[in-house]
């Protein structure tokens, strides 16, 4: 891993690797990546899931579905964090 930000040094992770019973040691750069960008790879799994994106040749046709699809899955997830004590809304019903 390249980084301009980062020194080139490892860390320990607190972890022992099961096999040697030795310290896992990481690349602080890694172990950084890691601690900041959960939410934005956690995102890129749920929209992996239910793509709207489609195989075409126009370009407008993959640019235009995908803020959407983003704007959906932040509206849900604001949704479920402000509901934590409620039921989640399905299809037919809302209950509580």
């Amino acid at each position: 891993m390249i980084s301009t930000i980062h020194e080139a040094t490892t860390v320990n992770t607190g972890r022992k690797d099961r096999k040697t019973n030795m310290e896992i040691k990481k690349p602080y750069a890694v172990v950084q990546y890691n601690k900041f960008m959960k939410g934005i790879d956690r995102a890129d799994q749920y929209l992996s899931y239910y793509s709207v994106l489609r195989k075409t040749v126009k370009w407008f046709e993959k640019v235009v579905p995908y803020p959407l699809n983003c704007a959906l899955f932040n509206t849900f997830f604001v949704y479920r964090t402000l509901n934590k004590t409620k039921k989640l809304c399905t299809r037919t019903s809302c209950t509580r």
